[in-house]
């Protein structure tokens, strides 16, 4: 192809070449006719000067023409070589691509099997659920097998009777117990399901062997065969803060860990099932309303709770001709003395009557739990207890104190205020808790479980002044290993009316009826009445095995307890005391 350039000039040259031919002509023409006419006439324009200056356009035109011609071949170049290095860089990029792509397949290629290794090689969690229509299950428990010594006979399995330690003048204080049980296992189970956006509904369960037929009461833990541990259902309202909750399930007086919810009771972690003295509890049917207000840090709680009275007295001290007491649970000893009656009943062991009840027991509780640098360590309660006793008395005739023959109903409040708390002092390492229960008739609440109430003169029930407390501290050694320490006491004062010179009710009884002077002697005469029940216990839980199926968790536990009598005549108080020791193997497989 002729370039541009080319051209240009081309037709340049030609217009400088028909020109000059022209001018030639002209001049030609003109010089044959000047001749003619004057032969002397001067010559016209330099002709030769007008193709110089042609020339030299001509000859500029061709270098600029030049110019822009090797200009544009740079152009070109560059942009040839512009697009030669992009087209490199495509293809460095596209074969990068592959590779990785490659590289990215091949590993998504790997993943399934490397889950499915890593799954493999983990424990299984302990809360595995199941889910069926909606909801979901979540089993637990445990099995356990445990050991108990003793350094005096109480005849007890798991549960110690701690208020039954026998004084020295009894044979059993100086046998030594021991058995091996694992009535303690346990079975749990939690459904959960949401029955809108809002509202929450749960089921939960829990047994355990403990059960005894013939001793099966209402006392604390309203415990039947098989033994209920806690059987309830809630409903929450999240939106409003709302909690209801309905069936066996621990006492509101109950430590919780975590606001006023379920399932975050505080227990002591001690092996022995009925826990330890001073400890505030109890195990029994409720229906429960709950609020929590300012992002969970403040809860407000009411419930009614099964009623049930334990009683008292002095044995041998009858109450005055004519009047006795009907349908009163006496305990050990009677105040009439013969053992109260029992109305015919269906579903109960007549071996333990029931206590006349005509209303529940009534708790009110607040709870808080403040920040404290970005925290929650501290779990504060203070709670109020409503209680109601009831007896029927009945005077048949005449008596020393003036009662009228006849059939009366006697009523009288009882209860109690007190208070717990939780506090990490050292997250993850060291935990504190304390707690108190002040008040009369409150026996029934406590681990030692001393009397409610004994009898006056007139028949009429005299709830007794009872002070239970305990503090307790949990280090965590380790992420396995957990020890503990707990220290309690449960102390009541005395109840006591008189006519004329005979004493009635429960304490210190000064009197023929009353000798604590062979408590230490074998077979010697002792009516010591308790006063006052002591304990320190210390132990240690080791997570020994976790596994894909489950966990294997070691117990061991050391108590001792100390009971006081009230002073004789003689103003010597009996004392008594026993040492426990406690192991525990137990497997839990969720």
């Amino acid at each position: 192809m002729i370039s541009k350039s080319s051209l240009l000039t081309s037709a340049a040259l030609g217009m400088i070449c028909a020109l000059s031919a022209g001018d030639l002509a002209q001049a030609a023409t003109t010089t044959t006719t000047a001749k003619h006419k004057h032969a002397h006439a001067p010559a016209g324009p330099d002709l030769a000067q007008q193709v110089k200056d042609l020339q030299a356009q001509v000859e500029a035109l061709q270098q600029t023409m030049a110019a822009q011609t090797q200009a544009q071949q740079q152009s070109q170049a560059q942009t040839a070589q512009a697009i030669a290095d992009s087209q490199a860089q495509a293809a460095q990029a596209t074969a990068t691509a592959r590779a990785a792509q490659a590289k990215l397949d091949m590993q998504i290629e790997q993943i399934p099997g490397a889950v499915q290794t890593a799954v493999a090689a983990q424990p299984k969690p302990p809360t595995d659920k199941f889910y069926y229509k909606g909801i979901t299950i979540t089993p637990g428990g445990f099995l356990e097998a445990a050991t108990i010594w003793r350094s005096s006979n109480l005849g007890s399995d798991m549960a110690s009777s701690f208020a039954k330690v026998p004084f020295g003048n009894a044979a059993l204080s100086h046998a030594q117990e021991f058995r091996v049980s694992g009535r303690q296992s346990r079975v749990s189970f939690l459904a959960e399901g949401n029955i809108n956006q809002d509202m929450k509904a749960a089921f939960y369960g829990e047994f355990d062997f403990l059960g005894a037929a013939q001793t099966a009461n209402s006392n604390e833990s309203n415990s039947y065969n098989p033994r209920i541990r806690n059987v309830y259902g809630t409903v929450d309202w999240d939106s409003l803060g709302l909690h209801v909750l309905g069936g066996q399930n621990w006492s509101l007086i109950t430590l919780n860990s975590k606001g006023i919810t379920p399932r975050n009771e505080v227990t002591p972690t001690a092996i022995d099932a009925q826990y330890v003295p001073g400890f505030a509890w109890a195990r029994q049917p409720q229906i429960r309303l709950v609020k929590d207000f300012a992002d969970k840090q403040a809860w407000i709680a009411v419930s009614a709770e099964n009623p049930q009275s334990t009683f008292t007295g002095t044995a041998g001290n009858a109450l005055p001709t004519g009047i006795s007491v009907t349908d009163l649970v006496t305990g050990n000893t009677t105040i009439n003395g013969a053992p109260a009656g029992s109305v015919a009943s269906s579903g109960f062991n007549t071996v333990n009557t029931m206590s006349l009840n005509k209303l529940p027991d009534f708790v009110a509780k607040l709870a808080i739990e403040p920040e404290i640098m970005g925290s929650r360590p501290l779990h504060a309660e203070v709670f109020g207890l409503y209680r109601d006793f009831y007896d029927q008395i009945t005077v048949t005739s005449a008596n020393t104190i003036g009662l009228k023959p006849g059939v009366r109903e006697a009523a009288v409040d009882g209860g109690g205020v007190g208070g717990s708390i939780t506090l990490t002092v050292w997250p993850k390492r060291l935990d504190l808790q304390g707690s108190f229960l002040t008040g009369k008739g409150i026996g029934r609440y406590g681990s030692a479980q001393l009397s409610d109430a004994t009898l006056n003169a007139n028949g009429e029930i005299a709830p007794i002044h009872e002070t239970m407390f305990l503090g307790g501290a949990t280090f965590h050694a380790t992420p396995k290993l957990d020890l503990y320490i707990y220290g309690g006491e449960e102390k009541e004062n005395s109840q006591i009316s008189a006519v004329g010179t005979t004493n009635f009710g429960f304490g210190d009884l000064a009197g023929t009826n009353f000798t604590d002077a062979g408590c230490k002697t074998i077979g010697g005469a002792c009516s010591a009445t308790v006063r006052q029940v002591d304990q320190i216990t210390a132990g240690l839980w080791d997570k020994a095995i976790t596994g894909p199926y489950g966990q294997i968790r070691l117990g061991l536990q050391y108590s001792h307890t100390w009971l006081t009598g009230f002073a004789g005549p003689n103003g010597f108080a009996p004392t008594t005391s026993e040492d426990m020791v406690f192991t525990s193997f137990r497997y839990y497989p969720f």
